[in-house]
């Protein structure tokens, strides 16, 4: 393409070395197996890229309507479900979870000890919805191998697995002690599971039938779901895992994919598959204040609200970050009600605009929107885990060296 060619501010020459970096950099090493890119400005999509393979195994290129597995893309839009019933007076954010979920009355803190037989000390303070949707619970995740609380989640098989419903997920964590009193850290956890299961609770409905009414159908989401149907199973792309020397192996095939049988976990942290368009519209409603093609999915002011800096002190994530994660840089970023947030563009090392916000998923999909350029970016891939690669800040790099006014 030409250098002048300009799409809603943005160079498409520029907006090529996404291509040619990823190709070059990613797919030809073989150290990814194929993505798929959509940069969008004012509304339009300016760049949208297929490259590379779903399916290494059965040479099946990506295309535009592959079908991904999004993973913890699907917590924003948990988010944004649980805030709908906030902007219908159904709780407030300071209420104590234990007004919803009346066995986490007494959750305690660990202190020392194996599973089961812990010591445990009271909290400070209940935890609130706001703690859950921040992730300032005291929650953890099993696949944190950090501390003896989450050794107790993997033995649980808390973090998804055969005959784990959202019913169990809450039971099972009223016996567990905390990795810390509310409010008083951050750590990446199943909070966002047990606010799919607000949503059940508050709504009176399953947190896939909620998704389908109030957010994929107005936005006209048809390829987003907990389950892949049979009859677009062909779309569904295979998932890899990082290898040592940068290479990948087949970590979950589509044709056999627990995602592609029925299942009784609606995991609103996890558990969604979803394709890029779908996914731009429910971004590109985000980006517009709430609303797309004249359906309003959120309110203006709520969305306002959630991407503030929700951390006490206004603090970044390293101030009070107690484990290690990768779905967003520490430095720099605070986090919001289901988004991280950008709070310092010096500091995260990297190219953007104070207020930019999103997430990204294990297998290595990530989402930005930049509300002061009007830019949203998604990226879909298909390899874990996402800390394999920093392929997301170089994005950010490529898209904002492309704004031309």
């Amino acid at each position: 393409m030409s250098e002048s060619v300009v799409i809603a501010g943005m160079c498409t020459d520029r907006l090529s070395r996404i291509a040619t970096h990823i190709d070059q950099a990613y797919i030809q090493p073989g150290k990814l197996p194929g993505a798929l890119t959509l940069v969008a400005r004012h509304g339009k999509i300016c760049w949208l890229h297929a490259q590379g393979q779903m399916d290494v195994e059965r040479n099946k290129p990506i295309q535009r309507d592959t079908l991904f597995r999004i993973y913890s893309m699907t917590k924003p839009i948990t988010s944004i479900a649980m805030m709908q019933l906030y902007e219908q007076g159904r709780f407030l954010l300071d209420e104590p979870v234990h007004k919803y979920i009346p066995s986490w009355q007494n959750l305690r803190v660990y202190k020392a000890g194996l599973h089961p037989q812990y010591l445990t000390t009271p909290t400070t303070r209940p935890m609130t919805i706001r703690d859950l949707l921040t992730h300032q619970s005291g929650l953890t995740y099993g696949f944190m191998n950090r501390t003896n609380v989450d050794a107790a989640y993997r033995s649980l098989k808390l973090d998804g697995g055969a005959g784990l419903t959202l019913e169990r997920l809450v039971d099972e964590l009223s016996h567990l002690p905390l990795e810390f009193s509310p409010g008083t850290a951050w750590n990446y956890s199943v909070a966002t599971d047990v606010v799919g299961y607000l949503v059940q609770v508050l709504s009176g409905m399953s947190l896939g039938d909620y998704f389908a009414k109030h957010i994929f159908a107005p936005l006209s989401m048809q390829d987003t779901f907990f389950t892949v149907p049979q009859d677009k199973l062909s779309r569904f792309a295979a998932c890899y895992q990082y290898q040592p020397g940068d290479r990948f192996s087949l970590q979950d095939d589509p044709q056999d994919s627990s995602f592609a049988k029925a299942h009784g976990y609606l995991s609103g942290g996890g558990g969604l598959i979803s394709t890029i368009d779908d996914y731009y519209r429910f971004a590109q409603a985000l980006a517009n204040g709430g609303a797309y093609q004249g359906a309003r999915i959120i309110g203006r002011k709520t969305l306002e609200f959630m991407r503030l800096n929700h951390l006490p002190g206004n603090q970044d994530l390293p101030g009070v970050s107690v484990g290690a994660f990768s779905e967003t840089p520490y430095e720099g970023s605070g986090f919001g009600l289901g988004f991280s947030v950008k709070t310092d563009v010096a500091k995260s090392h990297t190219n953007g605009s104070i207020g930019e916000y999103g997430w990204g998923g294990m297998a290595s999909t990530n989402f930005f929107i930049d509300p002061v350029e009007d830019v949203i970016m998604i990226f879909m891939t298909q390899l874990i885990p996402s800390s394999s690669y920093q392929i997301r800040q170089e994005l950010r790099a490529i898209i904002n060296g492309a704004l031309v006014d």
